[in-house]
């Protein structure tokens, strides 16, 4: 599902025109991205954490040449889901051994 097609999904669930849609999903993202740039986590029950997550400095390797290359520190987004959003998913197959 792409940008467009969730929107149409939002405004046909709220019963909003695909405009209204839009904007509020452009606002939600706007907020979660602004929060993540303070540093605050955003969690939504039954659905999630999405938080800011700092990546230390490390070297890597060129796999061309094999040289080592620095990689800087930064920070990411990450998602946690709700144990309800898991619970969606595929079952995980036991291993055997």
């Amino acid at each position: 599902m792409n940008k467009s097609e969730l929107v149409k999904a939002v405004a046909a669930d709220a019963e909003l025109t695909q405009a209204d849609a839009g904007r509020a999903l452009d606002a939600t993202i706007n907020v979660i991205t602004s929060q993540l740039k303070k540093g605050e986590p955003v969690a939504i029950a039954g659905f999630g954490t999405f938080e800011s997550k700092h990546r230390k400095a490390r070297e890597g390797r060129n796999p061309k040449t094999g040289a080592p290359v620095p990689i800087a520190a930064k920070n990411t987004a990450a998602f946690k889901p709700s144990q309800t959003l898991k619970d969606l998913g595929p079952k995980a197959k036991p291993k055997s051994r």
